[in-house]
């Protein structure tokens, strides 16, 4: 499954690309704003790319409850960051997080190759945009819009659900007129779900998989993470690199993950260990003044 995704060349079916994330949010749910500064964004972008990251992906609004952030507000936060990363590291993939068309639109003319739509083009105006800029679409599962305060998640089967909303989306967006060869699935973990409907999805990835697109999947640090070990948002990165691994082995090609040199150093292990890539070296036992 080779993919030309921004100036990168994938197969899907022996690669794991490694997605890096960057907020310019005030009220992000893991760094907490830590990049809202210009220069920090654009910073953190760079270095995630200096630490093996395949793919930037650029946030304004996070998912999640909270104040109303306009389209011009959500626009100055994502643009400038996009052109600066565009213009340092060009061979970077970049995708922008938005559920809106008119930010979408404005990403992609500043050098975005992707909209990382959460909200599984939720603006009717989504997919004639991606179309438009000859863009990839991340589409993700999600129950109504972000920002608000939402009913108690219910499913009667989550993983049937979130497939055949997928497969609609699917069929929805190349009616639009978006190549099959620029759309890419994310099951959405922990949106609109609880954790018991997030692990479901992990343990039954494949299902979602068949849908044939390149798999991406956002863990990282997640609440489900936290509640199935325990643990504060500060120390789930084990228990991330635990449910991402799951993840990859289900199917997942895209990771999108928080901690850029733990992840980069565990996809290259598992690709490794699948026979996909070849060890960087090959020293022990290997002469025989040297055995262990």
């Amino acid at each position: 499954m080779r993919r030309r995704i921004g100036a990168r060349e994938f197969d899907f079916a022996r690669q794991v690309a490694v997605m890096a994330v960057v907020n310019r949010t005030p009220d992000s749910f893991h760094d907490r704003g830590a990049t809202f500064v210009l220069d920090r964004a654009v910073a953190s972008a760079l270095r995630a790319a200096d630490l093996g990251a395949d793919w930037i992906d650029i946030g304004g609004v996070p998912f999640g409850r909270g104040p109303v952030v306009s389209m011009r507000e959500e626009i100055d936060r994502v643009v400038p960051v996009v052109e600066a990363v565009a213009a340092e590291r060009p061979e970077l993939v970049i995708s922008v997080d938005t559920n809106r068309a008119d930010v979408a639109e404005r990403a992609i003319a500043a050098g975005a190759a992707v909209i990382n739509d959460t909200s599984g083009l939720g603006d009717e105006r989504m997919a004639e945009v991606v179309a438009a800029g000859a863009a990839h679409i991340v589409i993700t599962h999600s129950i109504g819009p972000p920002r608000v305060e939402k009913p108690a998640a219910t499913y009667a089967d989550v993983v049937a659900e979130v497939r055949g909303f997928l497969a609609e989306r699917l069929q929805r967006a190349e009616a639009a007129g978006i190549s099959r060869e620029c759309l890419i699935i994310d099951p959405g973990h922990d949106l609109d779900k609880n954790t018991l409907h997030s692990l479901e999805l992990t343990r039954r990835l494949d299902e979602i998989a068949s849908l044939g697109a390149p798999l991406l999947v956002a863990v990282s640090n997640k609440d489900f993470i936290g509640e199935a070990i325990d643990r504060p948002r500060s120390e789930r990165l084990a228990g991330s690199l635990a449910a991402m691994t799951a993840c990859i082995l289900a199917g997942a090609r895209i990771v999108r993950m928080h901690d850029v040199a733990e992840t980069v150093d565990s996809v290259r292990m598992i690709e490794t260990i699948l026979g996909w890539r070849a060890p960087a070296r090959l020293e022990h036992n290997t002469h025989p003044t040297r055995n262990v």
